[in-house]
């Protein structure tokens, strides 16, 4: 692994634990030319993934990204870190097991809204907002109806 301070090649590691359950495998590495110290995460890719635009681009399939779009939702909402890290987690498990390797970025969408409505209103809201691309009010009121449970008269 490269030292990320000084681009050194040779870099020890120090000590390794499981973590997020036992998916991953987390290592605190030292570098013997600079002294620096850094964690690195280790975890199973079972296939590359590729992301179908709506415009038709493919785009690699990137996990921070789906995490960034987490922590966009839920910015300041009181959520625990692991309990996201599990829903992310899951939803890449998911993709992955799909025996495909090209995806949609809408089922990638479907998938992020039913996590975040299991974790968080607020933040399943926010998402949805962006993701539905709502224009006016009413497709707010909606989508609260959805997540209340009771169906909204809609105006003919």
């Amino acid at each position: 692994m490269r030292c990320p301070y000084c681009q050194s090649e040779d870099t020890a590691v120090k000590d390794s634990r499981p973590a997020e359950d036992g998916a991953v495998i987390r290592r605190r590495r030292v570098c013997p030319d600079c002294g620096g110290r850094f964690t690195t995460f280790e975890r199973v890719q079972l296939r590359d993934l590729v992301v179908v635009k709506r415009s038709g681009r493919k785009v690699p399939f990137d996990r921070d990204k789906l995490i960034r779009s987490f922590d966009i939702a839920l910015r300041k909402r009181n959520v625990e870190p692991e309990r996201i890290e599990r829903a992310v987690s899951g939803i890449v498990r998911q993709l992955e097991s799909s025996g495909e390797t090209e995806i949609a970025s809408d089922q990638i969408g479907r998938l992020v809204m039913e996590a975040l409505k299991s974790l968080d209103d607020v933040a399943y809201v926010r998402f949805a907002s962006v993701y539905r691309n709502f224009r006016e009010a009413k497709d707010f009121h909606e989508l609260l109806g959805e997540l209340g449970g009771e169906e909204v008269a809609r105006d003919p």
